[in-house]
């Protein structure tokens, strides 16, 4: 295929925060996970060093928290302070110690360096109780919250710029489910609220690409809002565990899309494109394994609901579909960066996670080098990319039809200060090499290059204890080729480096 770019052609400038991240009260993403008191490779707060180290090599922008699910039944109060008490977490049925609140939470992304992301419980929460949380973090003084955080020991803000009003409120699984007209009701109580507190914060809510339940959301309060979140796991295995294969997953690139066209038609027809982005906040390929988390059927026990979740650590799980399929994802996000201004890989630790725990390290999976490959060799400028002659190949679908796809997946972007173009390419085919072929027009050198590439030996190739198969591989600087044409590896992620 060959791809014609000119630098002077941009779409606009990439929001660095759609390579942002998401942690939950879930299994070993927090206790045992990032958080793990009395492990000699925690530092004095508890916090594992290796797995702050190992987000800050992808300089994670971005980190939601605490849920999920699990905020809809999530008191803060109770988990600030000295005094803490174990509670049953109604979402996922299970103790929580409640030994980290939110105070452990921003102490943890200064520690990484990211902002914070706090989503509110507005399941049995209130639009009271949202405002008070955000008097505790972000007011000087004033007000019985903010003297509280003082007491606690911290006498300065935490200044919390991004607040998300609910988690999946849409859903009937979801601890205080609303209809779409009690939805807008409560978001608007609660946004005006939020921002009587602190005007300087930037407010999403619990959306989904659904005409109805948005316009009921949008004409109550859309002139308060500056996100909507959409949430998007394509592997929809929470029941089984039976992950799709590597064609399947290719099938799923086909959908990456969507979501994104539905809710940009709706913003354009209310008046709203300027002001409202999306944030998917929490995306994956494969949606969680948590069997029976929400039946009320009589009998069931934590064999059938508790211990299962355990599968979802299996490091063999995580290969180079979850790789290239991640990055077909930030390729689209990056295409769309006019309107998608934050994404959140759910999670970052352990469960579906990028970065798995053990109690002597951690293991980086597949996905993690595509963060690394896409945050630290990419450029800030997104450019229009002209194909020719893209070629596709045909692929077995989850429902076992046949589905056309692009075989490559591009994205050109520029540095300007480097006067750099990195072009990402995404090789979707199993076992063939393609070639791409650039034509770069615009005050541009290009007189060497050097490609960039997460893969592994084969589709199933997953990285584990001991055995790394898939790895960030970044080649010297070599002279640029006439004409400029490179070959990509089957099943590849690149980063082809010009300047």
């Amino acid at each position: 295929m060959k791809c014609s770019i000119n630098i002077k052609r941009r779409l606009g400038r990439r929001n660095e925060m759609i390579y942002g991240h998401f942690i939950e009260h879930f299994h070993r993403q927090i206790y045992g996970g990032v958080y793990d008191p009395g492990n000699p490779l925690s530092d004095e707060d508890g916090l594992r060093k290796d797995v702050l180290e190992a987000m800050r090599g992808i300089k994670v922008p971005v980190l939601r928290w605490p849920g999920g699910c699990f905020v809809s039944s999530y008191n803060w109060k109770k988990a600030v302070g000295p005094k803490r008490t174990p509670f049953f977490d109604k979402a996922w049925r299970v103790e929580d110690p409640n030994t980290f609140g939110t105070d452990e939470y921003v102490k943890m992304c200064r520690k990484i360096g990211c902002e914070p992301y706090i989503c509110t419980n507005a399941g049995t929460g209130t639009a009271e109780e949202m405002s008070d949380w955000v008097e505790y973090c972000n007011l000087e003084t004033e007000g019985e919250f903010a003297k509280w955080r003082i007491e606690n020991g911290n006498p300065e803000p935490f200044s919390v710029k991004y607040w998300s009003i609910g988690n999946e409120n849409y859903g009937g699984w979801e601890i205080g489910a609303k209809s779409a007209e009690e939805w807008g009701r409560l978001v608007l109580e609660a946004a005006k609220m939020i921002k009587h507190v602190d005007p300087t914060t930037e407010l999403t809510a619990a959306a989904l690409a659904d005409l109805d339940w948005n316009i009921n959301l949008l004409k109550h309060c859309g002139n308060r809002l500056d996100w909507i979140s959409i949430h998007k796991y394509w592997d929809m295995i929470h029941e089984t565990n039976a992950c799709a294969g590597y064609e399947q997953v290719m099938a799923y690139t086909n959908d990456l899309e969507t979501d994104i066209n539905k809710v940009r038609g709706l913003l354009t027809a209310m008046g709203l494109e300027k002001q409202i982005k999306i944030a998917y906040d929490e995306w994956n390929l494969r949606g969680w394994y948590h069997p029976n988390a929400h039946t009320v059927k009589q009998g069931i026990r934590k064999e059938d609901y508790l211990y299962p979740r355990d599968k979802n650590d299996d490091n063999s799980l995580y290969t180079m579909a979850d790789a290239v399929f991640s990055a077909c994802f930030l390729n689209t996000c990056n295409r769309n960066c006019d309107l998608v201004g934050m994404a959140n890989f759910a999670p970052i630790v352990n469960t579906r996670g990028c970065i798995y725990t053990h109690k002597d390290g951690i293991v980086l999976r597949s996905t993690y080098h595509v963060f690394d490959l896409y945050v630290n060799y990419l450029g800030e400028q997104i450019l229009d990319v002209w194909e020719e002659d893209p070629k596709q190949m045909t692929v077995i679908d989850r429902l076992g039809e046949k589905t056309e796809i692009d075989e490559l997946d591009v994205i050109a972007t520029y540095r300007e200060m480097e006067k750099l173009v990195a072009i990402a390419a995404v090789n979707k085919n199993a076992e063939a090499t393609r070639q791409l072929e650039l034509s770069i027009q615009g005050e541009f050198a290009g007189r060497e290059y050097r490609i960039c590439s997460v893969n592994g030996e084969n589709v199933n190739s997953y990285n584990d204890i001991g055995s790394e198969q898939v790895k960030l591989v970044v080649e010297d600087w070599k002279p640029m080729p006439t004409p400029a044409a490179f070959e990509l590896a089957p099943h590849s992620v690149n980063v082809i480096q010009i300047r």
